[in-house]
């Protein structure tokens, strides 16, 4: 008796699975239900008025014609291939604008602004390599002055001294008055080391506050773009300076 259960089971679900049929045509498989095959024929005539549609689009295509598309496609092997654009932004740039804030970055400049102006104050910018050099000019009535001239008679001090562009006492104070400070030439030495290497660290932080004065600049650019007011590029974007943008004036309600 469960043998002949299973086996009214079994019919039951193969009734349930597949459609009824002729008997003379089980040899070839399963019917298709007709939900099937509705799905099955509307997607074959969905693709095929794609294709007509595609193939008439190419028959009525003017080749004279101009698309803006053309400004980004370039022929190759007779396949059309766009150009993919490159933005002018450094790796580091792309990822403190994907992982930071604009209110972050402007944070770290400031505190790199104050770190500057303190280093600034303490090494007065005297001889800093990346200073501008200051002139000096002298003015001369005769061609026979300008001929003689020797700028430390001039300046009234020593040769040696000329060259400096703080701390240069004249001969006369250098005769009434001893040397005061470090006059050791190791010491000497040293102290010039590490002044050059505070220079440096300025320098370094110098470069790093305009970095990320751009970075932020190219997040508030990116920032006002979401706006949905009409706007022309003037000017592309490089890795020094963000793109620039004219936006269409709104009086404000």
């Amino acid at each position: 008796m469960a043998a002949a259960f299973r086996k009214a089971a079994k019919s039951r679900q193969r009734e349930h699975r597949e459609r009824s049929q002729p008997g003379f045509r089980k040899h070839l498989g399963l019917l298709e239900k007709k939900k099937d095959y509705k799905l099955r024929a509307d997607d074959y005539r969905k693709k095929q008025e794609y294709l007509r549609a595609l193939r008439k689009k190419a028959l009525e295509k003017n080749p004279d014609e101009f698309y803006y598309k053309m400004t980004r496609v370039k022929l190759q092997d007779g396949v059309h291939v766009i150009k993919e654009t490159k933005e002018e932004v450094t790796p580091e740039q792309l990822k403190l604008m994907r992982t930071q804030d604009v209110k972050y970055i402007e944070m770290k400049r400031l505190a790199e602004a104050k770190k500057i102006e303190r280093l600034k104050s303490e090494l007065h910018l005297l001889d800093f390599q990346g200073k501008q050099q200051n002139k000096h000019v002298f003015f001369f009535d005769t061609k026979k002055e300008v001929e003689q001239f020797d700028i430390a008679t001039h300046l009234r001090t020593a040769p040696e001294l000329v060259d400096r562009v703080f701390n240069r006492p004249t001969i006369d104070t250098l005769q009434k008055e001893k040397v005061k400070g470090v006059n050791h030439q190791t010491r000497l030495k040293r102290i010039a080391k590490e002044r050059q290497k505070q220079y440096d660290c300025l320098a370094q932080r110098i470069e790093r506050e305009k970095k990320l004065f751009v970075v932020a600049q190219k997040i508030q650019t990116r920032k006002d773009l979401m706006d949905k007011t009409r706007k022309v590029k003037v000017k592309k974007e490089t890795v020094n300076s963000p793109a620039i943008y004219k936006f269409e004036s709104r009086r404000k309600r």
